[in-house]
């Protein structure tokens, strides 16, 4: 049996592979140049974190929004429109000062895709899914170089084809005079899978 390749690639690498397997799809007529281009427009404008932080950025603004968000995440993002595919069945979790939270799917790569877009390479690779569960404050600290205080505690979700969570980040400080916007632009992917937070904006 041949070994499994499990090493994280680098972007250059991604890239390099994307585009021959996009060349091959349509030189063998299984796709057109057309349903590449659309493709790429859904996941950039459609689907994708920046639509988890619209939802972030809303409950972060409107109280009763966040308490729907926090009892059923799927039809509070459903009332933005916000949904589909790998999104019927979606659970947020909220950090706070003594909770820090972090998804992870040990099985293969379980991820709300209407919220956060397609899953990054680490979030799908063998030793993320494995150290994540075992050592997860340094794990954060070695590969994202994001340090968990030893007062705070770490809980690790396991997604799961039939429930995927994603993270309520905290708001950070000084942003009281944010419009919607303006928070939903500061907030990123990672923090909604909890390997990071949301910093503040610059002043």
């Amino acid at each position: 049996m041949a070994a499994t390749d499990t090493r994280l690639r680098t972007q250059e690498e991604i890239t390099a592979r994307v585009k021959a397997l996009e060349a091959v799809l349509i030189e063998k007529g299984v796709l057109t140049t057309a349903a590449v281009d659309r493709l790429a427009e859904v996941y950039e404008n459609e689907v994708g974190p920046q639509l988890g932080a619209k939802v972030v950025a809303r409950a972060w603004s409107d109280p009763e929004f966040k308490s729907r968000l926090l009892a059923d995440a799927t039809a509070a993002c459903s009332e933005l429109g916000i949904g589909g595919l790998q999104g019927e069945d979606m659970t947020v979790v909220e950090n706070t000062d003594t909770v820090h939270n972090v998804i992870v799917c040990t099985l293969c790569s379980c991820y709300p895709w209407p919220v956060l877009g397609l899953p990054p390479n680490w979030y799908k690779a063998p030793p993320f899914r494995a150290r994540i569960v075992r050592e997860p404050r340094k794990l954060l600290a070695e590969d994202f170089g994001f340090t968990v205080p030893d007062s705070v505690e770490i809980r690790v979700w396991d997604s799961s084809s039939e429930l995927r969570y994603w993270v309520l980040p905290q708001r950070p400080a000084g942003t009281d005079g944010l419009s919607v916007e303006q928070l939903a632009a500061l907030v990123t992917r990672d923090s909604m899978i909890g390997v990071g937070t949301v910093a503040a904006p610059a002043s």
